[in-house]
């Protein structure tokens, strides 16, 4: 069932509860993403989540809740988080904190880890837990590696049935994930760009940002080298694109070759980085049911939210396993 929440959102969030009650996973819009959501300390629930997503258990999943007050419950805020906290909460930056040696998030939630994601995120899904009472644990709602969704059509295409309530809210106004940032010896490390730019952050924090790009624990989400993938193999930087091809370009430059090649979008015709974020997943999307075997895609700037924009894209380009579902897909058609 998808649900439009500007059509009823008191009934929305109500119907919302109920499931989250009965331990069910449920499609919720945010600033950011859609997200798969299910009540975070429960860990059957969790489970589903993991499940229904093809997620590794080793991905931490973050949690999202409706206040400071909530997040204190579960976990530590240290002087610059929450200062951090205080200027971009509610929005895109999640921070990964210190667990709260009292809370009762189950091992599932966290990965196991003595860390946990948390984001106060804003809109209808904030409305939604603040009325639960409890934190969501919520991760993209796409299977794990995929394109995530901004749309509640893209959740219905991965998941069909599997997910048995879909809210929408819309086309996801920032159209990346939230940026993730924990604080280390009194600096501030970068796991994942998203959508909150670093050069706010660093403004506010009045501290540089180092990003961490050693391999290592997984310790957020977005960390893994082949992600946000298409089935298509994507081409960056690509000056000229190729007959067959599908082109992602931006502001209105003439690529070579663009007459002759599949299709071309343009992710934004004024350059504005905001857009380009915000039409990314759902082009990517769009090109890709085209069947072509490659998308090339034109040279972002690694600034602002550029940074967030080149990071999905890298991951997306990056060498690629087939996922267990792919495989026992690819057996079923060879059988």
């Amino acid at each position: 069932m998808i649900m439009d929440v500007a059509a009823n959102p008191h009934r929305a969030i109500s119907v919302a509860v109920d499931a989250l009650k009965k331990g069910e996973v449920i499609a919720v819009p945010t600033e950011t993403v859609y997200g798969l959501a299910a009540d975070a300390t429960n860990e059957s629930a969790v489970s589903r989540i993991f499940e229904v997503k093809r997620r590794p258990s080793f991905n931490p999943l973050i949690c999202h809740c409706s206040d400071i007050e909530m997040v204190s419950t579960y976990a530590v805020l240290d002087p610059v988080s929450l200062r951090l906290a205080e200027a971009f909460w509610p929005g895109p930056m999640t921070l990964v904190l210190e667990a709260n040696p009292s809370c009762r998030l189950p091992s599932r939630t966290t990965a196991g880890l003595n860390t946990v994601a948390i984001r106060i995120p804003d809109g209808f899904s904030r409305d939604l837990i603040r009325s639960f009472g409890i934190p969501l644990a919520a991760p993209s709602a796409n299977i794990s590696g995929k394109v995530s969704a901004t749309t509640a059509q893209h959740v219905r295409d991965d998941f069909g049935d599997e997910v048995p309530i879909i809210l929408d809210g819309g086309q996801t106004k920032i159209g990346v994930e939230s940026t993730i940032l924990t604080v280390r010896n009194g600096g501030i490390e970068l796991l994942r760009p998203g959508g909150l730019p670093v050069e706010l952050i660093e403004r506010v924090a009045r501290l540089p940002l180092t990003f961490r790009e050693v391999p290592g624990t997984v310790v957020a989400p977005g960390m893994l080298t082949s992600h946000y993938a298409p089935r298509a193999c994507v081409r960056l930087d690509a000056v000229e694109v190729m007959r067959g091809e599908v082109l992602l370009k931006v502001g209105g430059v003439f690529v070579s070759g663009e007459g002759e090649c599949a299709r071309v979008f343009d992710l934004s015709p004024n350059g504005s980085l905001a857009e380009v974020a915000a039409n990314l997943y759902a082009t990517l999307k769009e090109a890709d049911e085209l069947g072509v075997s490659t998308i090339a895609v034109v040279t972002i700037p690694n600034s602002g939210l550029g940074l967030a924009i080149n990071d999905r894209l890298r991951r997306a380009a990056a060498p690629r396993s087939l996922t267990p579902a792919e495989v026992a897909l690819g057996e079923s058609r060879s059988a």
